[in-house]
Order: C-alpha cells, then structure tokens, then sequence
C-alpha cells in the first residue's frame, strides 16, 4: 500500500522527481547497480560481523562480570549506560583518526553500538535464573562455575538471542555510518558518492538494501534461536 501511494505521489508530480524518485526508478538504480552494491554490502557485512563479535564478547565478558560480583556491577553499570549517551555520530571521527581508515575503527564503532543490549540482556537472564533451582544445586555440593553452566547460563540465552536480535540491526546501521566518517569501501561510502552526484534514486536503492538486510538478519537470528534452543522447541 504504501509503495502504491508511493508511486502516485510520483505519477502525479506531486512532489517533483528529484527530490523523491519513483519506486520504479529505484528499482532501475538497483538492477543497473547491483553488482556495485553487492560489492559494498560485503565490505559492510564483514564490518558488521566483526563488529557484532566483539560486542558479543565483551557483552558476555561484563555481563557475567557484573553478575557475580557486587562491586563491578556498581562500577561498570553506570559506565555501560554511559557508552549509549555518546552520539555514534560524535565518536566515529575520533575513531578514524586513532585507528585510521581501515576496519578497525569500524569494528569498533559496531561493538560500542551493539554490545549494550547484549550486555542487559544477558544480566537480566544470569538474574532471572530460578532461586529455588541454585539453591538446591548448591545443596548438592555444586560450585559456582557449574551452577553458572547448568542454571544461569541456558536460563539466559532466551534473553541473549532477543538481545541478538537488536543488536544484528544496530551493527549494519552502525557500520554505515562509520563508513560515512571514513573508508574507501561499503554502502556508507557508496551512499556519500551517490550523494555528491545527487542520484537519489540510488540513494533510496541502498536505503531499501539496508532495511533489507537487517530483516534478513534478523531472520537467520530467529533461524540460530530455533536450532540451538531445543528446550524452547519442545514447548
């Protein structure tokens, strides 16, 4: 429906083409650009990966940290929190001129976007985990490594894949911008040239490839949550 008002509006010349290109223009740009986009979309999806990895490793590695012990969960809370109060837009020049242009400050600018809701979700699963279950493997003898193995740890991946979710979107959009502020390849530099050269019909073609992408992310997410959780299957 709203493609086909979409089309109206430019069918009708209600707003004039340069400023907004019809679907049918863009669906040209993207045909006629295709394998340039792709080019850029794997640059851009190696960033997010990457990216995305380190968040997760840190998210798990501070997570865990700030569930066991009292003291770090008072010192890192805050400063976790902090970390999403820094417009992504500010830090991104910073990053570029410490690290350069390569992927390093791209991966970093995507761990930084996207190991916060890694990190809450995981500390509200290792929380959540049932009372009654850890203190009856305590009962038994068991230590803390196991009660974290057995109990809080599978307790927590339901959390831990809808935090994924969040974060898998977070990184390509993350990696874009960061592609913006400094890089030779992917859909950030792609979308400054075209830009420049006012070709907004490709410019609405890598907006829709983006949207894309993280559907079909999001998707492959759902995909990895449904195989490796085997208890949520059997519900």
């Amino acid at each position: 429906m709203l493609i086909g008002i979409w089309a109206f509006i430019c069918a009708e010349n209600i707003v004039p083409a340069f400023m907004l290109p019809s679907p049918l223009d863009v669906a040209h740009a993207f045909i006629r650009d295709f394998s340039l986009l792709m080019q850029h979309t794997s640059v851009t999806l190696v960033e997010a990966f990457w990216g995305l990895s380190l968040g997760i490793i840190v998210g798990f590695i501070v997570a865990v940290l700030m569930d066991e012990f009292n003291f770090a969960y008072r010192s890192f809370y805050p400063l976790v929190v902090l970390t999403q109060t820094i417009p992504t837009i500010a830090i991104a020049p910073l990053l570029v001129l410490w690290m350069g242009y390569g992927m390093a400050p791209k991966m970093v600018l995507v761990a930084l976007t996207t190991f916060f809701p890694i990190t809450i979700g995981l500390l509200d699963g290792f929380k959540s985990a049932d009372k009654d279950m850890v203190d009856l493997m305590r009962a038994m003898g068991a230590g803390k490594l196991q009660i974290f193995r057995y109990i809080k740890l599978p307790g927590s991946m339901t959390h831990f894949f809808s935090s994924l979710k969040i974060s898998v979107t977070y990184s390509i959009v993350a990696a874009v911008i960061s592609e913006w502020l400094g890089g030779f390849e992917g859909l950030g530099v792609y979308m400054i040239r075209v830009k420049k050269s006012y070709a907004f019909d490709e410019m609405f073609a890598v907006i829709f490839l983006i949207s894309i992408l993280s559907l079909v992310l999001m998707k492959l997410i759902d995909l990895l949550k449904y195989t490796a959780l085997k208890w949520e299957r059997a519900k």
